[in-house]
């Protein structure tokens, strides 16, 4: 049974672009490899932290949506602990409500309402 899940992870702020793209691969693949099904993947780049991690004050967040077997949670949280690029993850279980609100973000439909407002 698979379940669906959401996880977002913080990098470490001094990685390249190409070390930070390939860290969200290899993640990615990790997946995939324990049987997930990749729904969606969200860079959003590089933030301030609400409070220092590791002394840094930034970190490049990113979000992947997926439905996975249990098991390949446990397994892509061993890995997060192990890469000293990771700062801090959550992963958490998506009921269906929001797994609804997750389809109606993707196709814009919160993003219509502001443009709506704007025009008139």
């Amino acid at each position: 049974m698979l379940n669906n899940y959401e996880t977002v992870f913080i990098l470490n702020p001094v990685l390249s672009e190409d070390q930070m793209k390939d860290a969200v691969g290899n993640y990615e693949q990790l997946l995939k490899s324990n049987g997930a099904e990749i729904i969606n993947v969200e860079k959003w780049g590089l933030k301030k932290l609400a409070y220092p991690i590791q002394h840094k004050s930034t970190g490049f967040y990113n979000l992947v949506e997926f439905k996975a077997d249990p098991k390949a949670i446990a397994a892509l949280e061993i890995e997060f602990k192990r890469d000293e690029r990771i700062m801090r993850f959550l992963t958490v279980s998506l009921d269906k409500h929001a797994v609804e609100y997750n389809n109606k973000r993707r196709s814009g439909a919160f993003n219509k309402k502001k443009k709506e407002e704007a025009a008139a």
